[in-house]
């Protein structure tokens, strides 16, 4: 055979030692960088905003209040471009629990399934979900929590133009339905109830507090500090039982909460110009009067399914609120037809056991495991399966095709 020329011999040589060389490197950075911390990048090193300023607190009541917050979160938008598509309806769901395990025996199965419940809802609208179930306040407890929450996730998501609290004993029991934000644009605050009863009855029960909308906004900081302020921690707690006990001649109670402390201050003070008292659908019904319609409410839901073929198709669950554009429309002006958004189980405590001696134990945790397995139904057609019997939630069977027809 012919001898290689000393080019070709010259050029093989370099590159046996460029491959070695490259190993060694390979070998080198590897072993380097898992015993390294990467640097930090150059957008959190450059770009400075709310989040670096040492005095800021995330705790209510906290000192010196948080000011310019509106005008602080566009500048974060701006920092993070990626976020301002959508941020005009971005939602944040903020729930919890207590800290400690419940007493009642079945107190921390029934929460589990109203959380499974919140985490379904959220999922098939996108929707972020925070459960916080450490007291953020010492003194904030019991109902009070609540405010200290929703202050922390307004901090930690500024590309979240609401805030939506949502009681642990409250299920969603429309899984379609999206509240109609283009509605409240002129307002700060959601509640549900009945606006004229209140200013004319000034009744305690007029407003529950157990599901609010709260705009990610200077006026919601400034508010939640407010109402705070009526909360155990102050040293006002005792006086403002007593003012809003003269005012609710129906109050149960003397000392001072959450609920008619919201009242107060969407009947006396400029708070209520941006608060928006929503009757117009359940956006938190009271169960007594929801559960026993659920299985004509069922039934009518059928009937349109049947006559409807767009909304027997199957599809995947990412894309269920367009299908829930299509529920809309065949619900129009039919208001009686609709299934309740929220249904909210006042006074039934399934984590204590001590509910409103108007019903028993059992009717809470019975309705509570029929309105769920309502629920679970909507979730569950997308995969194909449903509960035939809603007081049995460990049973689903699969569904046909073209079901109802």
């Amino acid at each position: 055979m012919p001898k290689r020329s000393i080019a070709a011999s010259l050029g093989s040589a370099l590159f046996r030692l460029g491959s070695g060389a490259l190993v060694v490197f390979t070998f080198v950075y590897t072993f380097w960088s898992a015993f390294t911390t990467p640097p930090t990048p150059t957008l959190a090193a450059s770009l400075r905003n709310f989040y670096d300023d040492p005095n800021l607190s995330y705790a209510l009541g906290s000192s010196p209040p948080m000011k310019g917050w509106n005008e602080k979160r566009q500048e974060w938008l701006k920092q993070h471009p990626s976020f301002a598509p959508g941020a005009p309806t971005r939602i944040v769901m903020v729930t919890g629990s207590q800290p400690g395990p419940c007493k009642n025996p079945i107190g921390d199965h029934l929460p589990l399934k109203l959380f499974k419940n919140k985490v379904d809802y959220c999922r098939r609208h996108g929707i972020d979900i925070f459960y916080n179930n450490a007291l953020l306040h010492p003194q904030m407890f019991s109902f009070w929590a609540k405010t200290a929450a929703v202050r922390a996730a307004m901090l930690a998501h500024p590309e979240a133009e609401w805030i939506w609290w949502v009681d642990s004993d409250a299920a969603f029991t429309d899984m379609d339905f999206l509240p109609p934000l283009p509605r409240y644009h002129r307002h700060n605050m959601v509640v549900h109830g009945w606006a004229h009863l209140l200013k004319e009855k000034h009744t305690w029960t007029g407003i529950n507090a157990g599901v609010f909308l709260l705009r990610n906004s200077q006026w919601a900081l400034d508010f939640l500090k407010v109402w705070a302020s009526m909360g155990p921690q102050s040293p006002d707690y005792a006086k403002w039982g007593q003012t809003l006990s003269s005012v609710f001649k129906d109050k149960i109670f003397p000392e001072s909460d959450d609920q008619s402390g919201l009242i107060y201050l969407y009947l006396k003070e400029k708070w209520g110009e941006k608060i928006y008292v929503e009757d117009e659908y359940y956006f938190e019904g009271y169960w007594l009067d929801i559960v026993p319609t659920i299985e004509n409410v069922t039934a009518r839901y059928t009937e349109i399914e049947r006559n409807v073929a767009a909304l027997r198709r199957r599809h995947a669950e990412k894309v269920s609120e367009g299908y829930g554009r299509v529920w809309e429309e065949q619900l129009k002006g039919r208001g009686g037809l609709r299934r309740p958004f929220v249904t909210h189980f006042t006074g039934c405590q399934p984590c204590s056991g001590d509910h409103n001696r108007m019903y028993s134990g059992e009717s809470c945790s019975d309705a509570m495991t029929k309105a769920l397995t309502f629920a679970d139904n909507q979730v569950l057609r997308n995969y194909g399966f449903m509960h035939t019997d809603l007081k049995d939630p460990s049973t689903a069977n699969p569904l046909p095709f073209d079901f109802p027809a």
